[in-house]
């Protein structure tokens, strides 16, 4: 997520927010909504949602990733981002099925949809995207979509610990590396403070992503994507509550 402006492209917002959606160092997924304030260079952009559900049939699942534009710029051009995975859970793995992406602003609109074939071990893309990318993509064990990372991401979360996780989405494979601190940190949000793990990529060069999770807490209360040194994109946590 680079902006919420009419640069605010879906890959770095996926990016950015793709890291909400279970609690630190727990073993089960449990359901969740979660609300954030988005800052662009230190200014109120806009808003946006993660949710996470069980569907009925008890064996899927589904992640949800809202955004909007509420102030300045971002108001005015319309901003709207939804994406959503269903995914299910075979042994500890948060395994991607389908993937669908809408986002649309003033006098704009884009949509795309995936769909992963893990008997044929392919993935495809259709919709408002290149033609390139649009190929199918072989699929290995452990492949996940961009709002599944962040639920494997804080699953294994520890202090010390390295991260590697492969990333077949939008017709691309991406490698993430992350780093977590070896010391825990105090994280103030509005009223609140966490105690909570830094969490860093290492592989995105000039484009860095930290957010912080703690314990308890089923989404992160922190994450802030930087550009050249300089602080780009801040999200808040408000607050967050389980889904029944």
């Amino acid at each position: 997520m680079v902006s919420i402006s009419a640069r605010f492209a879906l890959p770095r917002l996926a990016a950015l927010l793709l890291l909400a959606s279970s609690v630190a160092g727990a073993a089960t997924l449990e359901p969740f909504v979660a609300s954030y304030d988005a800052y662009r260079e230190g200014k109120l952009a806009g808003s946006a949602t993660m949710k996470v559900t069980q569907l009925a049939d008890q064996d899927r699942w589904q992640v949800d990733l809202g955004v909007r534009g509420t102030h300045g710029l971002a108001r005015l051009s319309g901003i709207h981002i939804q994406q959503s995975t269903l995914f299910d859970t075979p042994g500890d793995q948060f395994r991607p099925l389908s993937q669908a992406t809408t986002q649309s602003a003033l006098f704009t609109g884009k949509k795309v949809v995936g769909l992963y074939d893990w008997r044929a071990l392919s993935a495809q893309w259709n919709g408002d995207l290149k033609k390139n990318r649009r190929a199918p993509i072989a699929l290995e064990a452990g492949d996940m979509s961009s709002l599944l990372l962040n639920l494997a991401v804080i699953r294994d979360a520890e202090p010390g610990k390295q991260l590697h996780y492969r990333v077949v989405d939008f017709g691309k494979v991406r490698n993430y590396e992350y780093s977590v601190a070896a010391e825990t940190e105090i994280v103030a949000v509005d009223d609140l403070s966490y105690d909570a793990m830094r969490v860093s990529r290492t592989n995105g060069g000039n484009d860095e992503m930290i957010f912080w999770v703690a314990r308890g807490v089923p989404t992160p209360i922190r994450i802030l994507q930087r550009e050249d040194g300089q602080d780009k994109l801040d999200l808040r946590l408000i607050e967050y509550q389980g889904v029944p």
